[in-house]
């Protein structure tokens, strides 16, 4: 792998213009392999739980993950119950909806499990949905997916496939109770163009493990935007990597952590092909005693993908004590022949000179508050696109806020 001071371009601030959405000027100097453990995994990718030992939690990719509170997705001891979730899929006329078996050819081609409860929802997972936009269809109205738990355990597997030129828009809403481990694979045929949503706002003690695959083709484009607010626990590991050259992703993400609650969000974007484009914004806030939020963004560019261009930034906003973050970008490049690579990470307590400034023009403390706060996240709810969405989560980051700043 190509070392930092071997390559001028490595050394030099990334080319292209201004950073990419909600970036900072720190952070935009590429650097080289800061943790290979963290893109590489401890176990090779496999569709076989066998081949994952059990997580002890010293494991680099379980070592944020309270394991004690999964209720046994880790260790092969959560039994699937009949009641566990029920899906609901509503899709506009010409998009074909299934419900396919485990001999499906297309199951798989996104991406492969890369831990034990990744592999441990495909190997348990009896039927698999599918949903399927033929090629050069133009959706004027998303297609949505409402996942809700009834109190027991399941395990799924989701598939999204456009074909070439189609576009579309997928909204997955996650809620109620349960225990899930479910993967879900999208596959962009050439030129496509899909903005997935993820909603998770589940109830307080819902446990939601999930490994997220994009297969992104040539000239394709991917939009992704996962919002986690509720849960006991929720770790998801978005993973995108690419089939042709000139594709593009862009991973945004925004999570309101309470007392109590562990979210955490592993990505993973593969630069394997020459000539693509990445972009990853994540912002959280939290607040309350033992509210932990994790945040691991990885990048990798293999030797092959010259002319790459990523960047990926992290934000957290801390409102009360008591709350902890971790937040660790890596980026690991094995070429110099690439167009830019930065990335950022930044924890903050309230911003008390906003405030002031705020309440100095005759704003009440509790409504100056209320609009920090809608600011901090405005710039990634206003990229969705979906309107009754981006007003959910509006409205939602208000009822968070009543807890804190009240």
């Amino acid at each position: 792998m190509a070392e930092a001071q071997n390559s001028p371009t490595l050394n030099s601030v990334r080319a292209g213009g201004p950073p990419p959405l909600g970036s900072t000027t720190a952070g935009q100097i590429a650097v080289a392999a800061e943790s290979t453990v963290a893109t590489r995994m401890s176990a090779p990718p496999s569709f076989d739980v066998a081949d994952f030992p059990v997580p002890h939690g010293r494991e680099e990719e379980w070592r944020f993950t309270p394991l004690e509170r999964l209720r046994g997705l880790h260790d092969g001891t959560a039994v699937a119950t009949g009641e566990g979730v029920k899906v609901d899929v509503r899709a506009p006329e010409g998009v074909t909806v299934e419900t396919v078996g485990r001999d499906d050819a297309r199951l798989g081609r996104a991406g492969t499990p890369v831990d034990r409860v990744a592999a441990q929802a495909y190997s348990a997972f009896e039927k698999a949905g599918v949903v399927t936009v033929p090629k050069e269809a133009v959706l004027t109205e998303p297609i949505r997916i409402a996942v809700h738990g009834e109190g027991g355990v399941a395990y799924g597997h989701q598939i999204i496939e456009l074909g070439a030129f189609a576009e579309a828009v997928v909204v997955i809403d996650h809620t109620g109770d349960a225990v899930l481990a479910a993967n879900v694979d999208y596959i962009l045929g050439d030129g496509a163009k899909l903005t997935v949503v993820s909603v998770q706002d589940w109830d307080d003690k819902a446990v939601h493990v999930g490994q997220h695959n994009a297969l992104v083709g040539r000239d394709a484009t991917f939009k992704s935007f996962v919002v986690t607010f509720g849960g006991d626990v929720v770790r998801l590991h978005p993973r995108v990597s690419y089939a042709g050259t000139g594709a593009e992703a862009e991973l945004f993400g925004l999570y309101f952590t309470d007392a109590g609650q562990h979210q955490e969000h592993r990505l993973l974007v593969d630069h394997n092909t020459p000539h693509c484009k990445s972009n990853v914004a994540y912002k959280g806030a939290l607040q309350g005693d033992d509210a932990h939020a994790v945040w691991i963004g990885d990048v990798l560019i293999e030797a092959k993908a010259e002319g790459t261009d990523t960047y990926e930034m992290n934000r957290n906003l801390v409102l009360t004590d008591g709350a902890r973050v971790d937040s660790v970008p890596n980026l690991e490049i094995e070429t110099g022949e690439i167009v830019g690579a930065g990335h950022a990470s930044a924890t903050g307590r309230f911003d008390d000179e906003q405030l002031f400034y705020l309440m100095a023009r005759g704003i009440p403390e509790h409504e100056a508050r209320r609009l920090v706060v809608r600011g901090f996240f405005a710039e990634l709810v206003q990229q969705i696109g979906v309107e009754d969405i981006e007003e959910r989560l509006i409205a939602k980051i208000d009822e968070e806020l009543e807890a804190s700043v009240g």
